[in-house]
């Protein structure tokens, strides 16, 4: 008789807690659109969340002290003309937040330490370059100011933000619409899921696809890939029978044949093997999003109408327990936003280091420019055990005569043609004016 051994885990017994309705935030109109974004970003400092707007698109800002109900006149950022399609605060800056949009263009914007007093409408910085809607956004984990965009268009840009100018344009990688697209820990490559189904490896500053696997997932519904532990991948997907699947993949092993083989070799071993592990987990028709934590090798799938997570906590546990709490999420509903804790019990109430393991901290390790001309830099990790205080954030700084010039280089002749022909308008108002005039005299002197 075979006994079933459970694989020992300290996360076996992670549970999802949504706090109470008071520390929800209510009362606010969600945006509908069909897009399978988180429509959510949190920081340290803020929640910004996507919602509905007339006459363009826009986002709410909101301190994270600033729960209960949301007030009706509550300002947002409203400076796209289309319905914002992603948002994401920069990991080195907790005031500056990028939004993507219907209207091709990304918009930088810089929110006051209170939060919104009144309605934004004019960014730090807006980039210009995609010819279709702009629905995916990722800051670079390690270089500051480096920005990665992702259009319908099938087009990767990746932006200098402080010169407001496109430095890298992958545009003959994908086929097909991107469904994703996701840095590795030290933003020295790029991991991208596009709907030809397939799963590509990318070194960005040479635009060079170094992996490729056809066909993650059999079914036709959107994919997406990350990153996870020693460069392995994690991919979530659909079956023929639109079964929603995950499945892990390691590229680093045939990569490393790659290198020792010969160069007519490498063509064909491009396309690395089979997965390590695919599970089916339901029958849906969301697509899973997943996060991936990467100080304690959890990931969390997450998508609309539900929320899944790869551990569960099904068994009692010891009553004479302390909760930790390690990880939150925040879930949108259609009027609010309700804050769900991670936690996992313990019989101690000492710091846990294994739970709370020194992290990513907000500094980077190197500036764009050094990154754009081939300089990685490993993320900086910063302490939690007696309390992490955040020093002076990096300002930031745009060139704002760089961005001047480049616009007047960009419009000189369009404004020179302008000019000329507002000129001979006035000559025409000027005449027909004058004649005016002279008609209204002459009706006067008849009276």
């Amino acid at each position: 008789m075979s006994r079933k051994v459970v694989r020992s885990s300290k996360f076996r017994h992670v549970f999802g807690q949504p706090v109470k309705a008071d520390q929800c935030y209510d009362d606010m109109r969600i945006s509908q659109m069909t897009w399978d974004s988180t429509f959510c970003s949190v920081n340290p400092k803020f929640l910004a969340m996507i919602v509905d707007a007339s006459g363009g698109g826009a986002f709410m800002v909101l301190p994270l002290s600033k729960t209960g109900r949301v007030d009706i006149a509550q300002p947002t950022v409203c400076g796209h003309t289309g319905p914002v399609l992603d948002i994401e605060w920069c990991p080195h800056n907790d005031n500056i937040i990028a939004s993507g949009s219907e209207d091709c263009s990304v918009m930088i914007w810089e929110i006051p330490d209170g939060g919104l007093t009144r309605p934004m409408t004019e960014s730090v910085v807006t980039l210009e370059g995609h010819s279709k809607r702009v629905g995916i956004l990722s800051w670079h984990p390690t270089a500051h100011n480096v920005l990665l965009s992702a259009g319908c268009d099938n087009v990767i840009i990746i932006w200098d933000v402080s010169r407001g100018e496109p430095v890298i344009r992958l545009d003959s990688i994908h086929s097909d619409m991107i469904y994703s697209a996701a840095w590795n820990s030290n933003g020295s490559r790029l991991v991208t899921a596009c709907k030809d189904k397939s799963v590509r490896i990318i070194d960005p500053r040479k635009g060079t696809v170094i992996a490729e696997k056809e066909k993650t997932h059999e079914g036709s519904r959107p994919i997406r890939a990350v990153f996870v532990s020693d460069g392995k991948i994690l991919t979530t997907g659909f079956s023929r029978m639109s079964e929603r699947q995950v499945a892990l993949w390691d590229p680093t092993k045939l990569l490393l044949h790659c290198n020792c083989a010969a160069t007519t070799l490498m063509l064909h071993l491009k396309n690395f093997s089979e997965a390590l592990t695919l599970q089916e987990l339901d029958t849906s028709s969301g697509v899973l999003l997943p996060f991936f934590d990467p100080d304690t090798g959890v990931v969390y799938l997450c998508g609309k109408a539900r929320v899944n997570t790869t551990f569960t906590a099904p068994h009692p546990v010891s009553q004479c327990v302390y909760v930790c709490f390690f990880h939150r999420f925040y879930k949108l509903h259609e009027r609010k936003c309700e804050p769900i804790g991670m936690t996992v019990p313990r019989k101690s109430d000492l710091f846990q280091e294994d739970l709370y393991p020194d992290t990513i901290g907000p500094e980077p390790s190197v500036e764009a420019a050094d990154w754009f001309a081939g300089k990685d830099g490993e993320p900086i990790l910063i302490s939690l055990k007696e309390g992490f205080v955040a020093t002076k954030t990096k300002e930031f700084k745009v060139h704002k005569s760089l961005l001047s010039t480049t616009s007047s280089t960009a419009h000189r002749q369009t404004d020179g043609t302008d000019y000329h022909s507002l000129q001979e308008e006035i000559k025409k108002l000027k005449i027909t004016v004058e004649e005016l005039s002279k008609r209204v005299s002459s009706l006067e002197s008849k009276k």
